[in-house]
């Protein structure tokens, strides 16, 4: 790798802060290349078979315009919700990412840490170092979640479930669009298998994951039950009659099922559906401040951030990390203020009209001013 840039974090993000090295979300994006080789690098930016799931993610966001309401006294915006019985500076949840540590020796508990001394969640995913405990103990106040691949029988749920619940997690989430895990024709091409696909065990336990697990878990733990992977209103009504009390949108990242909608195309659909009984997470391409909005305005509650998560801890690590949540609440900030909204609480559907995309979809389309090749290797 190379030198990682020295940051100050909790610094002024107003222009002319010059002693900052990343000043745009950008920047990340360029630094965590230049660090990463080939076969992690794809990891981050890749999808399934065709990618188109992954673009479509990204094409929903842009065919959304805004409505602005102006002459409104905007000098005080504040980005902040309460989830949980927590006050979270940005709704938004690092989501749950694995094998973290490729991108920095730290792996999750760097992005735990620095989710709370920012003020957002953390989702750790079960195939993350450091691990349930290490990252538990590495962000105590952090408002964590837990995210699990199913890879044995009901006593293993029940014994994950457990170690979550005893380790102070916030929710406990279920992934369920991994039933068949997917061809990541980057790495095929290359011939290159990762390490953590050689470990892996007991696949047969995710494609055979049913509604009679979710039963279980409601059944005989009292956590709040998160079910990540969504797409659609039927299956977000067959969760709301298992109890489940966060719906979690997610189309993988465009890295599971080819040729999806994307999950800001879902979104108004599940919404529709739950009609307030269950809390909505939604990811898929959300990586700019205009992003987080309008998705809270189509009436998610948390907005989880993905691959620009791996990208700022790929560029400077857990220093990365808070700085980009940083640019990307002052980028709220400023949307709400230009929008005539003081919080989140004044924004909805009535700020937002359907648009034609303006720029050809891709992994970077939402960052114009960068200059790295996504595909070339």
């Amino acid at each position: 790798m190379n030198e990682t840039p020295r940051i100050q974090p909790s610094r002024n993000v107003e222009l002319g802060a010059s002693d900052e090295p990343f000043q745009n979300l950008h920047e990340f994006i360029r630094k965590a290349r230049a660090n990463l080789n080939q076969n992690a690098w794809d990891y981050i930016i890749g999808a399934t078979e065709t990618e188109t799931t992954l673009r479509r993610n990204r094409m929903a966001l842009d065919e959304i315009a805004f409505r602005p309401r102006v002459l409104r006294d905007v000098r005080h915006v504040d980005a902040s919700v309460e989830k949980l019985g927590r006050k979270l500076r940005l709704p938004v949840v690092l989501a749950p990412v694995g094998a973290l540590e490729i991108f920095d020796p730290a792996g999750a508990a760097a992005v735990a840490r620095a989710a709370g001394r920012f003020g957002a969640a953390h989702m750790l995913s079960s195939v993350s170092e450091p691990g349930l405990e290490k990252v538990a103990q590495a962000a105590p106040d952090a408002l964590r979640f837990y995210q699990l691949y199913v890879r044995g029988d009901d006593d293993f749920v029940e014994e994950v479930v457990s170690r979550a619940v005893a380790n102070k997690y916030a929710g406990f989430c279920l992934t369920v669009d991994t039933a068949h895990y997917s061809r990541r024709e980057r790495d095929i091409a290359k011939r290159y298998v990762r390490e953590s696909r050689l470990r892996a065990t007991g696949g047969d336990y995710q494609k055979g994951l049913n509604w009679r697990t979710v039963k279980l878990i409601k059944d005989r733990f009292n956590i709040p039950l998160i079910i990540k992977g969504i797409a659609t209103a039927e299956d977000a009504l067959l969760a709301l009659d298992h109890g489940v009390d966060w719906i979690y949108v997610s189309n993988h990242g465009g890295r599971q099922l080819d040729h999806g909608r994307g999950a800001m195309h879902v979104l108004p659909e599940i919404v529709d559906a739950v009609k307030g009984r269950a809390r909505i997470i939604v990811d898929g391409s959300f990586c700019r401040g205009t992003d987080v909005v309008k998705a809270i305005a189509s009436g998610a509650d948390l907005v989880g951030i993905g691959r620009l998560q791996c990208w700022a801890l790929a560029a400077a690590g857990e220093a990365g990390v808070e700085r980009m949540l940083e640019l990307l609440e002052d980028e709220v900030i400023r949307c709400l203020g230009l929008l005539g909204a003081t919080s989140f609480a004044e924004v909805d559907r009535t700020f937002l009209h359907p648009a034609a995309a303006t720029n050809l979809p891709d992994v970077f389309s939402a960052f114009p001013l960068l200059d790295v090749e996504p595909y070339r290797y």
